[in-house]
């Protein structure tokens, strides 16, 4: 009975870790009045298509999976034409015992930034991580 006990506290505070919410934000810090269009997905949702003006974020909490799956694509594209485009990773669990982070994305003239907190692997400061394609 003893080790059932520990093993169900173990077990109960790994899943803890996978309750706690982890997400990605999507900011149009775009110049000239530029719209931001987003539209983002992974195996079970899909966010968007949605448009963004300048200053405006969009965020998602979602709960990483026990088994290190969760994964978010996304697509940006600038207004007002949409030709410069990119499509990316934007969340990306590296194991199960990963309950994810908070990637945060900034779409700029010169191309897209991010800057991750939390998870298992080290926190990343803003730094220019795709540029965009015409």
């Amino acid at each position: 009975m003893k080790n059932l006990s520990v093993f169900l506290f173990v077990f109960s505070i790994y899943i803890l870790g996978h309750v706690s919410g982890t997400g990605i934000t999507i900011t149009n810090e775009l110049q000239f009045k530029k719209l931001l269009w987003m539209r983002c997905y992974s195996k079970d949702d899909v966010i968007g298509p949605k448009v963004l003006s300048i200053g405006q974020q969009y965020e998602n909490s979602f709960r990483a999976n026990i088994w290190g799956t969760t994964r978010f694509m996304c697509t940006l594209k600038q207004g007002p034409n949409y030709k410069h485009y990119q499509n990316f990773t934007a969340f990306k669990q590296y194991t199960g015992y990963d309950n994810g982070a908070d990637w945060d994305w900034r779409a700029r003239e010169d191309g897209i930034y991010l800057k991750k907190e939390g998870g298992i692997r080290k926190s990343v400061d803003m730094h220019k991580v795709y540029d965009w394609i015409n």
